[in-house]
């Protein structure tokens, strides 16, 4: 079953394996992002970042493989690199979520062309336009890098990006 969904730019690192993991109890992560998934050395520096099992699948391999996550009776943290790839996984493919219906975004880094949300929380259009997708799909989605330092809701940030 999935416990835990995150939009992570780091992916799995300290934070998500040292605080978010014993907040939210989980067995193992499941990293979908296409460019790890075809580059052993990333997958596995993934791999080697907890004890727990780690998954690190292209969309095409995690949705082959969903069921098998959705049948265990084990928990598991289900994260992607961006918004955009989260939408099109909960959206646009309706994958069943085990009834966890909040998306936490934590670090999306600064780059060209993105609007400022708060500390090392940066959005584009198109990942703004993605928060929207999934919360117009029945998903809350909360900014915070750590629990008690969230900065808000998609909806506290939207009319930054024109909704």
């Amino acid at each position: 079953m999935i416990s835990f969904i995150r939009v992570d730019d780091r992916v799995i690192h300290g934070q998500i394996v040292e605080r978010w993991a014993k907040e939210y109890p989980c067995d193992g992560i499941v990293a979908v992002n296409n460019k790890a998934a075809k580059t052993p050395i990333l997958a596995q520096a993934y791999a080697n970042a907890t004890d727990k099992r780690v998954y690190v699948w292209t969309v095409e391999t995690f949705l082959e493989k969903l069921h098998l996550i959705l049948e265990s009776p084990r928990s598991y943290f289900l994260i992607t690199k961006d918004p955009i790839d989260m939408a099109t996984l909960l959206v646009d493919h309706r994958i069943q979520t085990s009834g966890v219906k909040r998306v936490v975004i934590g670090p999306c880094s600064q780059r060209e062309n993105t609007i400022f949300l708060g500390k090392n929380q940066f959005l584009t259009k198109e990942e703004g336009m993605a928060c929207q997708k999934m919360v117009k799909a029945g998903y809350t989605v909360d900014f915070a890098l750590l629990e008690e330092t969230a900065i808000g809701e998609w909806k506290d940030f939207k009319s930054k990006f024109g909704f």
